[in-house]
């Protein structure tokens, strides 16, 4: 927005506020303090201020650098193994011998066998005649009267008749008897395992050559060397401060001739800038070519301010 007061008018209505350092007029504005009667202001943008600033950066942090030295070697003869010790199964046949052995061609047995009668004259008393008793007279002291004949009569006792005989008498009577009918044995020649098969584990020894090899006499190393960081430095541009809107004294349009415009138009060709026609006319090439002044030279930008015409060289009395 842009707001320029100019002339004895708008002065006036600004008198009463002059003795402050700021006031509010219709528009709710604060106006510039300490403004005096010809002069005219506007509300310009101020651009952020910047500070050129010596700065030490690293470009390039510490290091190592690390160095391979690589191993020594010499050639000795070395005896290797070409082939592991190992084992493997044999079998081992039967053995054999011959021996004499009686074997039994007919079992053991028993058969009945009978036994006649045995018989013996053996001789023995035989009864001829058994004891018995008689009567006899005059003998005895038993006695029994005969009271008719008047004898005297003894009861004696006969004793028995014997007479030997010889006679034939059974011993044993027969019989049958078992008897063992002793085993029917022959001698033969028999071929026996003595030793039967079997299975042996049989060791294999491992196998070596003698060959040239590289041995390590110094190994592989690594030297390691630091190496500092480097630093550089540098310009860096710095804000200072925020860009802002700020009251910047103008040119009144009143004291805006055309020889004074024709100095300006000038003095922005001569510092490069340039403005187009140098025709005395305040126009868009002479607007564009003061802006991009300001903006170079951080001014504030979008009025033709009191200052910007002082960096120009063009007296604005």
């Amino acid at each position: 927005m842009r707001i320029v007061l100019a002339g004895a008018a708008a002065l006036a209505l600004a008198a009463p506020a002059m003795a402050q350092t700021a006031s509010t007029d219709t528009t709710g504005l604060n106006l510039p303090p300490n403004a005096k009667p010809g002069q005219c202001f506007a509300r310009v943008f101020i651009p952020p201020q910047y500070a050129e600033q010596e700065e030490r950066v690293l470009i390039k942090p510490a290091s190592q650098e690390v160095e391979t030295i690589p191993a020594k070697y010499e050639e000795v003869e070395q005896e290797v193994l070409v082939e592991e010790a190992s084992f493997k199964f044999e079998l081992v046949e039967a053995q054999y011998d011959f021996v004499d052995e009686i074997v039994v061609v007919q079992e053991e047995s028993t058969k009945l066998v009978p036994v006649p009668a045995e018989f013996e004259e053996v001789e023995e008393q035989v009864l001829v005649r058994a004891a018995y008793t008689t009567w006899q007279n005059n003998c005895g002291p038993i006695q029994k009267v005969e009271r008719g004949t008047g004898e005297t009569m003894c009861l004696v006792e006969v004793p028995a008749e014997y007479k030997t005989v010889s006679k034939r008498v059974m011993k044993t009577p027969a019989q049958v008897v078992e008897e063992v009918v002793p085993a029917v044995t022959e001698k033969v020649r028999k071929r026996i395992m003595v030793e039967p098969p079997k299975t042996v584990k049989v060791e294999i020894p491992a196998k070596y050559e003698t060959i040239k090899v590289k041995k390590v006499v110094e190994p592989a190393r690594q030297v390691v060397t630091e190496v500092p960081a480097e630093y550089e430095t540098v310009t860096k541009r710095v804000k200072m401060s925020d860009g802002s809107i700020e009251w910047r004294e103008i040119l009144c349009e009143v004291n805006m001739t055309e020889d004074w415009v024709t100095r300006l138009q000038t003095s922005l060709k001569n510092a490069g800038y340039d403005p187009g026609k140098i025709d005395g006319v305040l126009g868009r090439g002479t607007y564009d070519a003061l802006e991009r002044f300001q903006k170079d030279k951080g001014l504030g930008s979008g009025e033709l301010t009191i200052e910007t015409l002082r960096m120009l060289g063009v007296n604005p009395a």
